[in-house]
């Protein structure tokens, strides 16, 4: 079961004053009821949070308060059956939050002072959730997806099963306007009522005429659960029912190429594949205009791969799109009154992710983070970003390394 975070969730967590924060990432099964393996991950993870809050200093009391509700999680066996690839877990001493993810993690324990947020960032970039509309005359399926993840999503009640349930309720109408016209209308010969029927030939017209009416039925129904969605939308199905849906759909963020052929009996997991391979390239797209346009600028005033430069410029916002390594970490901390970036080659006390608090503060400030491993990065760095204006150099900071 699925809870990835929204931009909102992400930002309360950013947000969070300053306390002791606990972010625990973990990959997890997804086969019910082989759930030990987890639980062993989980157990194994709260005695690594054991260790690094004892120079917090904490009292016995406080200790345990803080680390209830996850050692209460080791024998809640419904929340482990409904696990699926990652789990990420955030507490602090007012804050207790769960999200199963669709995606495998890099396990990790972070303690310290803000919460640890690089993982999540992949989950509200908009490379990672898409919605498939499978489309015949005998079925109509909508599901969301991932790369690496389907499910079905109920439909309301307002979107039609099939053509079949159209043309009933067409039937229904028009049985109503029948009777209504027989009552009101003029008296034929013999003196009973012509009897008039709306839209129910036989020819290629009016079998055209029950499609169109069968995808505005649809389209409206799907407005109620998409209008304030911003997803792009694959569309699955025979050419020539595309292309009449198309003709008629109000959702702006359907794709203009479609899966091609009949749906009806395709499992989930093929429906995702195929629709994946068409929207990777949509996803795709804006990562790489990002890095073309840090290219163009890399030997100017307006990108950098060095931290002494986009790590102030993040907390004073002035990151248009940033990179990080995903896989690495960059151990140090940022005296932001003194404007000096302390780096360590390994974790001290007090220290945190450096990439982590730049890829933070650049979303605060509505920036756009792209999170990939090192050896996507541009140049290769551990960080890259481009500014919204030249940097001058009374705008870097100092970096120490210790």
């Amino acid at each position: 079961m699925v809870n990835t975070p929204s931009a909102a969730r992400l930002r309360t967590l950013a947000e969070y004053p300053e306390a002791i924060c606990i972010s625990l990432f973990l990959s997890t099964g997804r086969i019910s009821g082989e759930t030990g393996q987890d639980q062993l991950k989980l157990r194994h993870a709260l005695q690594e949070i054991e260790r690094r809050l004892k120079p917090y200093g904490l009292h016995a009391r406080e200790r345990e308060q803080l680390m209830a509700p996850l050692e209460a999680l080791l024998d809640n066996e419904s929340f482990w059956l409904h696990a699926d690839r990652g789990l990420a877990i955030f507490r602090s001493p007012d804050l207790f939050r769960t999200y199963r993810l669709p995606n495998t993690l890099r396990e990790q324990v972070m303690v310290g002072e803000h919460f640890s947020l690089k993982p999540l960032f992949p989950f509200i970039s908009g490379d990672n959730r898409f919605y498939v509309l499978t489309l015949s005359q005998n079925e109509v399926r909508l599901f969301e997806a991932t790369r690496s993840s389907i499910h079905l999503l109920d439909l309301p009640a307002t979107v039609p099963q099939s053509l079949a349930q159209t043309l009933q309720y067409d039937e229904a109408e028009n049985q109503l306007e029948y009777h209504s016209s027989a009552s009101e209308g003029t008296v034929g010969r013999g003196g009973r009522h012509p009897a008039i029927f709306h839209g129910q030939g036989v020819g290629v017209d009016d079998t055209k005429d029950h499609l169109q009416r069968y995808c505005q039925q649809i389209d409206r129904g799907l407005h109620d659960l998409l209008h304030a969605e911003k997803e792009p939308l694959v569309l699955v199905g025979v050419e020539y029912l595309q292309s009449i849906y198309r003709q008629i759909n109000s959702y702006p963020h359907l794709l203009a190429v479609g899966v091609a052929g009949n749906p009806d009996r395709l499992k989930a997991e093929v429906i995702r594949e195929q629709a994946w391979g068409v929207v990777e390239a949509f996803f795709q797209r804006p990562r790489q205009e990002a890095v073309a346009h840090y290219q163009r600028y890399r030997e100017t005033e307006r990108a950098s791969a060095e931290v002494s430069k986009i790590l102030p410029a993040a907390y004073y916002g002035q990151v248009e799109s940033l990179f990080v390594a995903g896989d690495r970490e960059l151990w140090g901390r940022f005296d932001q009154a003194n404007n000096v970036v302390y780096i360590h080659r390994e974790a001290a006390n007090g220290d945190e992710d450096l990439l982590d608090r730049a890829a933070v503060q650049t979303f605060l400030h509505e920036g756009v983070v792209y999170v990939v491993e090192q050896a996507e990065m541009p140049d290769c760095a551990l960080m890259a970003a481009v500014f919204r204006y030249p940097l001058s150099s009374a705008e870097e900071s100092r970096m120490i390394h210790e």
